[in-house]
C-alpha cells in the first residue's frame, strides 16, 4: 500500500500537473506551427522552387529532402517562439529583481539609531 500512496502523492504534485499541461499545450502548438509552415509559408515559397511542391522534393531513391526541410522549418519556428517566450519571462524576472522594496518601519528606525550614534 505504501508504494501506491507514494505514487499518488508524486503524480498529483503541482509540478507533475504543470508538466502534463505543458506537454499538451506544446503538442497543440506544434500542430499550429506545422500548419503555418505547410499551409502559409511554403505555398509562398513553392513558386520559387523548380518542380512545384516542396514536400515532394526527392533525391535519389527515397531521400525526401522536402519533408526534411519542412520539419526543419517547423523546428526553427518552434525554437524561436520558445526563445522569445523565455526571453520575456527572464526580462520580467529581472524587472522584479531590480525593484527595491521600500524600507520597513523597523529598518527606518535602525537607520535613525545609526545616524544618532554616529553623531
Amino acid at each position: 500500500m505504501g508504494l501506491i500512496k507514494e505514487f499518488k502523492e508524486f503524480s498529483l504534485k503541482g509540478n507533475m500537473i504543470d508538466l502534463a499541461v505543458g506537454v499538451v499545450v506544446g503538442s497543440a502548438f506544434g500542430k499550429i506551427v506545422s500548419s503555418l509552415v505547410s499551409d502559409i509559408v511554403m505555398p509562398a515559397i513553392n513558386p520559387l522552387i523548380p518542380g512545384g511542391d516542396w514536400r515532394n522534393i526527392v533525391i535519389g531513391k527515397g531521400i525526401k529532402v522536402g519533408s526534411f526541410l519542412g520539419a526543419s522549418l517547423d523546428f526553427l519556428i518552434v525554437a524561436f517562439v520558445i526563445f522569445l517566450f523565455i526571453k520575456g519571462i527572464n526580462s520580467m524576472k529581472k524587472k522584479q529583481a531590480s525593484i527595491i522594496p521600500p524600507p520597513t518601519r523597523q529598518e527606518e528606525l535602525l537607520v535613525e539609531i545609526r545616524d544618532l550614534l554616529s553623531k
